[in-house]
C-alpha cells in the first residue's frame, strides 16, 4: 500500500502529530460518516466496561490483528504479555512503533504467515471481526487462525450487531445486500482523509446468531458473549 492510498495511516499520524482529526468512512451506497479519533488512543482506564472485561480473557503469546495506533496491544505489553500487532496500513504500524509498541508488522489478515502454534490468543477488537469481510472469507480465515493457534486457544473478537438500528439508510442497505446473497451486514467501505482516498474493502458485522453461524465448522465455537449497552458485544471464542 502506498502512502497515498493509506488515508486510514494518514489520519492517524496527524492524531498522533497532535492535529484534530475526524474518520471519515464512505460506503458503497454513498452513505458518509465522521467519527472522532481519540479512541484509537485512549487509555484502559477510558474504555468501555466490556473492553476492560474482555481484556481479563487475554493470555499467553497473544496476535492482535488490525492493531490500528495499538491501544489494545500497548496495554498488553505494558501488563508484560508479550503481544504482537499486525496492520495492512504502512502509516499505522509506523505510529504503534512511535507510540513504542516492540513487535508490530505491516501485514493483512490475509496475508498472515506465522508458524502452527504460535499464539494463545487472538484479539479483534474495534469491531475488527469485521476484518474477515463475508461469511466465505470468514471460514477460510477462521481455519487459517485454528492452525497458528494452541490447542486452548482464544479469539477474543468484537463486532456490533448491524440490526439494532433504525438509521433508514442502514436498514435499507441490509436488504440490498440480502438481494445480492450477501450478508445483511456486510458492507463495502474505504477511508478518507484530506487528499487521500483508501481502497475499498468488505468489512461484516454480525448479529450473535450469525456469528454462530459463521463458526460453525470451523473448529471455534463461543465460549462466551459479553453484551455493552449498545449494539456492540464482544466474543469469547474457543476452540472445539
Amino acid at each position: 500500500m502506498n502512502p497515498e492510498q493509506d488515508a486510514f495511516g494518514q489520519k492517524l499520524l496527524a492524531a498522533y502529530k497532535g492535529e484534530e482529526v475526524y474518520e471519515i468512512m464512505e460506503r458503497d451506497d454513498g452513505y458518509i460518516e465522521a467519527m472522532g479519533i481519540k479512541g484509537y488512543f485512549s487509555d484502559f482506564k477510558d474504555w468501555d466496561p466490556v473492553e476492560q472485561k474482555a481484556m481479563k480473557f487475554v493470555k499467553g503469546r497473544v496476535l492482535d490483528i488490525g492493531c490500528g495506533a495499538g491501544r489494545h496491544a500497548l496495554y498488553l505489553q505494558k501488563e508484560e504479555i508479550d503481544v504482537t500487532g499486525i496492520d495492512i496500513s504502512p502509516l499505522t504500524v509506523k505510529v504503534c512503533m512511535l507510540r513504542g509498541l516492540r513487535k508490530v508488522s505491516v501485514m493483512s489478515i490475509e496475508e498472515m504467515n506465522f508458524k502452527p502454534s504460535s499464539f494463545d490468543t487472538i484479539i479483534m477488537m474495534g469491531n475488527n471481526f469485521g476484518l474477515l469481510g463475508s461469511f466465505k472469507k470468514a471460514t477460510s480465515l477462521l481455519g487459517r487462525l485454528h492452525i497458528i493457534t494452541t490447542e486452548k486457544a482464544l479469539i477474543v473478537a468484537s463486532t456490533r450487531d448491524p440490526y439494532k438500528t433504525e438509521n433508514s439508510a442502514h436498514l435499507a442497505y441490509h436488504k440490498l445486500n440480502k438481494v445480492k446473497g450477501r450478508m445483511g451486514g456486510q458492507v463495502r467501505i474505504r477511508s478518507r482523509f484530506r487528499q487521500y482516498t483508501g481502497e475499498w474493502f468488505d468489512y461484516i458485522m454480525v448479529s450473535q446468531v450469525e456469528m454462530k453461524q459463521i463458526l460453525a465448522g470451523t473448529g471455534w465455537r463461543i465460549r462466551e458473549l459479553l453484551d455493552s449497552e449498545n449494539s456492540g458485544y464482544i466474543a469469547i471464542i474457543e476452540k472445539r
